[in-house]
């Protein structure tokens, strides 16, 4: 058994409702999941789009990492997300950042996440839930990681209204 940790994020529709589902189809599947609360982020890459919704997950599996990542598709699938712009506006996002202490720098999914580290808007809340993990192949644990990052986006505490 191993943990796994997730980020989810929405920026269009109804975004709650989207993570909503998220949260649900991960309490089904896994059990005992952990949630982060609600982040409110500015987009990095493609910037001309709305503000994400963003959380992570934590779960315990025995899957390999390619069925979490079908399964992840599956649920994005399910909430609408079609892949037309690359890193643009979607409904749902399901990403495998860490698996245990795997590494896995070949084959999809890359673990960990090779992003990760250099976003803030993953770091906040996963360091919300495992602050000191240390992430697999670095010296850093996530808090230290979210400390270092220099990724300039807004990441706050959402506030539902």
């Amino acid at each position: 058994m191993a943990y796994a940790y997730w980020s989810l994020g929405s920026n269009l529709g109804d975004r709650e409702g989207y993570l909503a589902n998220a949260r649900r189809a991960f309490t089904l599947r896994f059990g005992g999941a952990r949630f982060s609360r609600l982040y409110e982020t500015e987009p990095v890459d493609v910037t001309d789009q709305p503000w994400f919704l963003n959380q992570v997950v934590e779960v315990e599996s025995l899957d390999s990492p390619e069925s979490l990542l079908e399964w992840a598709r599956s649920l994005e699938a399910s909430q609408g997300r079609q892949r037309v712009v690359p890193k643009g506006p979607r409904t749902l996002d399901v990403d495998l950042l860490l698996y245990g202490d795997w590494l896995r720098a070949e084959g999809d999914p890359l673990i960990p996440h090779p992003r990760m580290t250099q976003r803030r808007h993953v770091l906040a809340p996963l360091a919300e839930l495992a602050p000191d993990l240390k992430i697999p192949g670095l010296s850093l644990t996530v808090a230290r990681a979210l400390e270092q990052v220099k990724d300039p986006a807004q990441v706050r505490i959402h506030v539902e209204p």
